[in-house]
Parts: structure tokens; sequence; C-alpha cells
């Protein structure tokens, strides 16, 4: 199977799931998109593990607490 494939269900089941569980969702994004159309999908070649996690650090954002709330 396609990445993209496997992208375009995991998108669609789980912003599925999500308006069923949180019918405000539903209400919010209706006729618009949960997701972001885009994703990043690469090969590494002959990296390792190492040197990829190397590359990617600089990149992310330092860990911060998890502030994630629900509207009620």
């Amino acid at each position: 199977m396609a990445p993209s494939d496997i992208m375009r269900r995991s998108k669609g089941r789980t912003a599925r799931k999500l308006c069923e569980a949180c019918p405000r969702l539903k209400k919010r994004y209706w006729g618009r998109h949960c997701w972001a159309r885009g994703y990043c999908c690469t090969t590494v070649g002959q990296m390792t593990t190492e040197m990829v996690q190397a590359y990617v650090a600089p990149h992310c954002e330092p860990d911060q607490p998890d502030n994630f709330r629900t509207e009620s």
C-alpha cells in the first residue's frame, strides 16, 4: 500500500472517530478539513538511526508540558 493511501485512510478514520466522540468538533469543522492536507514521508538510505535523530533534533521544539484541553 502506498504511504499516501495509508495517510489518507488514517486521517479520514481518526477525523471520523474524533467527530463521533466530540460532537462540537463536527460542528466546528463541518465542511472543512480536520487535518492538514500534507504529510512527510522520506527514505533514509544508508543512514543510521543515530544520524537521523541528530538531524531531526534541532528541528524539534523542546519538550513542554501537555496543556491540551477540550472546549467545555
